[in-house]
């Protein structure tokens, strides 16, 4: 039953990667193409958030732990990034 699980739970993780995958590219097309800066911000959060979830499913497909640091460092970067670029924006802001 256990083995079961397992199996059926990688398989699981594995379609939900793969089904992460559209809104990976078009989080990266808008932050590519996004008309201002808050559209590239929001679209950043967005592209840190699924990063995390794909390294958490891999984690959870693969069995290897390490992913869920992977995880954790990509989740804490894109804190920091979001954290600067807003300062970034409302310094931008007070300047005009």
């Amino acid at each position: 039953m256990i083995e079961f699980l397992d199996n059926s739970l990688s398989t699981i993780a594995a379609v939900l990667i793969t089904v992460l995958m559209v809104p990976l590219g078009l989080s990266a097309l808008r932050m590519a193409t996004g008309p201002g800066y808050a559209d590239r911000f929001v679209a950043l959060d967005m592209l840190t958030g699924i990063a995390v979830a794909v390294a958490g499913l891999t984690m959870i497909a693969t069995g290897r732990r390490e992913f869920l640091d992977i995880a954790f460092g990509i989740a804490l970067i894109g804190f920091l990034a979001t954290c600067s670029l807003s300062a970034l924006l409302e310094k931008k802001k007070g300047d005009d």
